[in-house]
């Protein structure tokens, strides 16, 4: 089969197109025919730093993954031939990903794809929408009533969580910059902040009368993270996906912290039923039109990963960077 590889860390240059061998179906897994996948920041990160998990870098990136089953293993039973399904299966820790045209991927780990999208939009959901579920449903328990607010409306898992956040009912503020508040405006969060030009002082005084927001997701972290323990109220709730420095607030303000980190069943074989789970309801509520995907506007294939990757790491992206088979 053909495959975009990487030999080396790097930046998106160091992309090649090779034959490899199509993977060996095995207990417990399905052989995938690729039709599409997506980008995620953390691809860009394996394809050009050491992480905790590159140690078997694995030659085919990207853990998204949309497409047909071609081969499903004798005990294998919620799957079958010809099946159209979705999921995060790879593509880290020595366990080859979606960049190629045949994909082997744990069964525990898929489902099947929404009826009502196409592959290519269906790939743009895995991973952001397992890590949203996690972080709102999981760690923060949000419910109707709770006041939330959502940092980075249009980014890949605030996106989603913005829209899950709704589901659960609560009342959604979101923030977003000046050049995406027009796409963030559709996805239903009941505040939107743009914060070119409001403090967080002034939006945790306008939507919160000054208490702060019952729950925080901060999807960006990194220096906002303390505009988030800012946000939140004394004995409330904050969540992030990325790494933190200093959390101070979190003893000064009494606030339960959470991190979030959707690839422990990946990487550590743990649970991993669980993610087969969300995406079921995560397709649920799509084909039901309470869950969309935001797709950013380039059109790119497998075989031009490495601009796809440009794309993602020169921040003009709006949505996911989906690329088609």
């Amino acid at each position: 089969m053909k495959a975009m590889i990487i030999k080396q860390l790097g930046g998106s240059d160091v992309f090649q197109q090779a034959e490899k061998d199509k993977p060996q179906l095995k207990a417990g897994h399905l052989v995938v025919q690729v039709k599409a996948t997506s980008v995620n920041p953390l691809d860009t990160m394996l394809r050009s730093v050491d992480t905790p998990w590159s140690a078997n870098l694995p030659e085919i990136l990207h853990g998204d993954v949309a497409g047909i089953v071609t081969e499903a293993a004798a005990d294998v039973d919620n799957f079958k031939v010809g099946d159209e399904v979705y999921g995060c299966a790879g593509g880290i820790a020595g366990i080859d990903g979606a960049l190629a045209e045949f994909m082997l991927v744990d069964a525990d780990l898929m489902a099947l794809k929404p009826k009502t999208l196409t592959m290519k939009q269906a790939a743009a959901l895995p991973l952001v929408a397992i890590t949203a579920w996690e972080a709102l449903h999981d760690k923060l328990a949000v419910k109707a009533g709770d006041n939330v607010l959502i940092h980075g409306a249009t980014g890949g898992v605030g996106h989603i969580a913005v829209q899950l956040a709704k589901y659960f009912g609560a009342t959604v503020t979101a923030t977003a910059k000046s050049r995406t508040i027009e796409q963030a405006c559709g996805l239903g969060a009941d505040n939107l902040v743009n914060v070119d030009n409001c403090s967080v002082q002034d939006y945790v005084q306008q939507f919160t009368g000054g208490k702060g927001f019952d729950a925080v997701f901060d999807t960006i972290a990194g220096e906002n993270i303390q505009r988030s323990f800012e946000a939140v109220r004394f004995n409330g709730a904050v969540a992030a996906t990325l790494p933190v420095d200093n959390i101070l607030q979190v003893a000064l303000k009494s606030l339960s912290f959470h991190s979030v980190l959707m690839l422990l069943p990946l990487t550590k074989g743990i649970n991993r039923a669980s993610h087969g789970k969300i995406l079921r309801q995560a397709a649920e509520l799509v084909d039901q039109g309470l869950i969309k995907p935001l797709i950013d506007n380039s059109d790119f294939t497998i075989w031009q990963a490495a601009d796809a990757h440009a794309r993602l790491e020169s921040g003009e992206a709006v949505g996911k960077i989906t690329l088609t088979a």
